[in-house]
């Protein structure tokens, strides 16, 4: 337990405090009170934070993220895993994208051979999906659609 309290940490959470709770008054007047209470409720966190004494935590966090971005400009090999990396991004989206024509499984034989289901049906097949050679209707099906799959089997559609 702290026994010394970090007094610029407080004073800099407060500080944000009061200018998130400006920030949400403009919010609430504008967007209403879901909004503005939102607001509020992001402003208390500055506060929360400078009081537990992790103002200071925040603060070294986020010059060690400018030191590193600044550092980053400027070094070679840091640009040469800058580089890496959005090739991996790259060839891991054309990865995605040809698993998408492809069917998703990898084996574009097994797919065919199972029927597809029918919309708002899972397990069911789907109209025309059976086997060719086979008429037999889809279940529950009326007997308009029943004559209408039979005229289509006749013409060759199916």
């Amino acid at each position: 337990m702290p026994t010394q309290m970090p007094f610029e940490g407080l004073l800099l959470g407060a500080a944000l405090t009061v200018v998130g709770l400006i920030i949400s008054w403009v919010v609430w007047r504008r967007r209403g009170a879901s909004a503005g209470l939102r607001a509020v409720a992001w402003s208390l966190l500055p506060l929360a934070f400078g009081l537990v004494g992790l103002m200071g935590l925040l603060a070294s966090l986020a010059g060690q993220l400018v030191r590193f971005f600044a550092g980053l400009v400027l070094d070679p090999l840091a640009w040469a895993g800058v580089a890496v990396a959005g090739l991996a991004a790259v060839l891991w989206t054309t990865g995605r994208l040809l698993r998408g024509r492809r069917g998703g499984a990898g084996r574009p034989a097994e797919n065919e051979k199972q029927p597809k289901a029918a919309p708002g049906r899972p397990g069911s097949p789907a109209v025309g999906g059976a086997e060719p050679g086979k008429s037999t209707p889809a279940a529950g099906a009326d007997d308009d659609f029943a004559e209408i799959e039979a005229l289509l089997r006749k013409r060759g559609i199916s």
